[in-house]
């Protein structure tokens, strides 16, 4: 028996949601400075900075402060794109979660809950300008707290959303996320979701070497189901 339960989102929810979405956020950090790490142009440039360093100074010193502040630059780097994306969403569609998936019939948030603690969430918006012929509904902020992780509370929020798309008439599901969100993204196309587009968002998410995917699911007609 499931130890959660999917519910729509309350007002009450607000600071768990919000603590929830900024926790999800702050781990991707970590996972990208350790991606830029791997990167080979950049071993070339912790190499080759520090090398350059010593044959100039002969100071060892000033080769290991080189060091340590270019590891510092590059984590800044890893953290800034993260903090950027946080800070807009916390003052667009999340700054008033109520008024901007729970007024409107074809949008909603809903939460994941165990033991009275909010635990997963996940959002839907439809599409404002979708591909001709499509009604698309775009789902957001999948995420689910690290010590819930396994129990398929992440799947079950996505058969949630992919179900209310169902009833309210779309035709497809779109998402865009990132090559960061590993797990995600095997869950996606687990699913059935299928990778549509990939570029960058942005230079730094070019230099970052992060590129965002499209991905979108496809829902039926009731043609396509009779045939």
């Amino acid at each position: 028996m499931a130890s959660y339960h999917i519910r729509k989102y309350q007002e009450s929810d607000n600071d768990s949601v919000l603590a929830l979405f900024s926790s999800g956020m702050t781990e991707h950090i970590p996972a990208t400075f350790h991606h830029m790490l791997m990167l080979p142009r950049t071993l070339l440039f912790l190499l080759g900075v520090p090398l350059t360093v010593l044959l100039v100074t002969s100071s060892w010193l000033l080769t290991i402060m080189s060091s340590f502040t270019l590891l510092v630059v590059l984590r800044l780097l890893a953290t800034f794109p993260w903090k950027v994306h946080e800070a807009l969403c916390l003052r667009t569609d999340l700054a008033d979660i109520t008024k901007n998936y729970m007024s409107e019939c074809g949008s909603c948030y809903w939460v994941a809950e165990s033991e009275g603690q909010v635990v997963g969430t996940v959002s839907a918006l439809p599409v404002a300008d979708p591909p001709l012929g499509k009604k698309q509904l775009q789902l957001l902020h999948l995420s689910v707290a690290k010590e819930h992780r396994g129990k398929g509370i992440a799947k079950a929020l996505v058969r949630t959303l992919i179900q209310f798309a169902r009833v309210q008439g779309y035709n497809e599901v779109f998402i865009e996320t990132t090559t960061m969100h590993y797990n995600a993204l095997a869950l996606y196309q687990a699913m059935g979701f299928q990778k549509k587009s990939q570029i960058y968002y942005s230079m730094i998410w070019r230099i970052l070497d992060v590129p965002k995917v499209d991905l979108t699911y496809h829902l039926p007609s009731a043609q396509e189901e009779g045939l």
